[in-house]
């Protein structure tokens, strides 16, 4: 059979066959991509460690941190509501000095009682506003008076024993003076803080540290303003509820893990019902106690405290109006009497070294007198 003869596709074979042989061409082999695969590679390895750094990964480093429902913190007071808060939910995460995590055997108890820790700030009682965070009722009905009281007898567990709470008030605007009194006090002297100071951050985690009860002052508009100016945001009689409860809450954010409010002068504002009324409501709503430093006659913080079921207590003595330690020392026996004679009393003395080096001397006896010092909050009613 010659060439012309043979089938086509037997012909095409062996043509092809020979003009490789001719060429010397090798047998054809399959390319792999191998730049294609590296570069493949590279990119999956990439998205993996961006998935791990977004769903592991805890960009606050393990802070404590809590979401909270904001539109449902302050459910009494409309103008409240109005002022500052950011709608829908907010996730607090607490600085890891101000706010230590709190074990996972004290947050447990959350639910069923309050958490009474010295040291702890509980963030789930925080709400933020425009100006920080500031005290509120959590989202299990715990309130701040309660965490952070100081546990102590009350006049109805002393056994009749006589009871007095001490107030050491202007502390925080002097660092050093400060930290002097907290280092010389008796743990159960109450402390309260001007909201103004520099260090509050240091002189407040020292007082917290030493187990002192904690109140913030709030500037209230005497009958001489601006005369006598209790500082920056005073709260002042006749002006807008939402511009008083705006400075309010500015104040109130000062610095945290206070039982209550007392009041810096404010004559004039707490006999107004239309101005101090509105404050005492938000007090109630956020779960704050008041304190009244005796101060007028004419306040309203009694009624307005038991309309808003505040916790209450009014000072019964001005212990250092003569800034010197031999009627101080008289003052705190009188004190003593008023104790004796009704179960329980209330003295507020200024942060002067003076007064404290007082306080301090007179405390060293008291008990061997049959006298107990307690926390304010001890002696303060309740209706709640």
């Amino acid at each position: 059979m010659t060439e012309l003869s043979a089938p086509l596709v037997r012909r095409k074979a062996r043509q092809a066959k020979a003009a490789q042989a001719a060429a010397g061409a090798a047998p054809h082999r399959r390319h792999i991509p191998v730049a294609r695969i590296a570069l493949g590679l590279v990119a999956l390895i990439a998205i993996g460690v961006t998935a791990r750094v977004m769903l592991v990964s805890d960009p606050e480093g393990g802070r404590p941190s809590s979401t909270v429902d904001i539109a449902g913190t302050t459910p009494s007071n409309s103008v409240a509501g109005a002022v500052s808060v950011p709608p829908g939910g907010v996730t607090i995460t607490a600085d890891p000095e101000m706010f230590p995590a709190v074990p996972a055997d004290v947050a447990d108890t959350a639910a069923t009682g309050p958490i009474i820790d010295p040291t702890a700030l509980d963030p789930e009682l925080l709400e933020q506003t425009e100006f920080g965070a500031i005290p509120r009722i959590s989202g299990t009905g715990i309130r701040p008076f309660d965490v952070y009281s100081r546990p102590s007898d009350t006049p109805a567990s002393s056994g009749g024993k006589p009871l007095i709470a001490i107030i050491v008030s202007g502390l925080g605007l002097n660092t050093e003076s400060t930290l002097d009194a907290i280092g010389k006090l008796p743990e159960e002297v109450t402390l309260a803080f001007a909201p103004y100071g520099k260090t509050l951050e240091r002189t407040v985690g020292a007082a917290r540290a030493e187990g002192h009860e904690l109140f913030l002052e709030v500037p209230l508009e005497p009958f001489d303003y601006p005369e006598n100016d209790p500082g920056p945001d005073t709260l002042l009689a006749g002006q807008a509820p939402r511009d008083n409860l705006s400075k309010l809450f500015k104040v109130m954010s000062s610095f945290s893990g206070y039982v209550g409010l007392i009041n810096n002068m404010g004559a004039r504002f707490t006999a107004s019902g239309a101005d101090f009324g509105p404050m005492m409501e938000e007090l109630g709503a956020r779960g704050l106690g008041y304190l009244d430093d005796g101060s007028s006659n004419r306040s309203l913080a009694p009624q307005l405290a038991r309309a808003n079921r505040v916790p209450f207590g009014r000072v019964d003595a001005m212990i250092d109006a003569n800034p010197a330690r031999g009627p101080i020392l008289a003052a705190l026996a009188d004190l003593e009497a008023q104790a004796r004679d009704k179960g329980y009393a209330i003295g507020i003395v200024s942060a002067l070294p003076v007064s404290v080096e007082a306080v301090t001397e007179w405390a060293k006896g008291l008990g061997e007198r049959g006298i107990e010092i307690v926390p304010a909050s001890a002696l303060m009613g309740s209706d709640s």
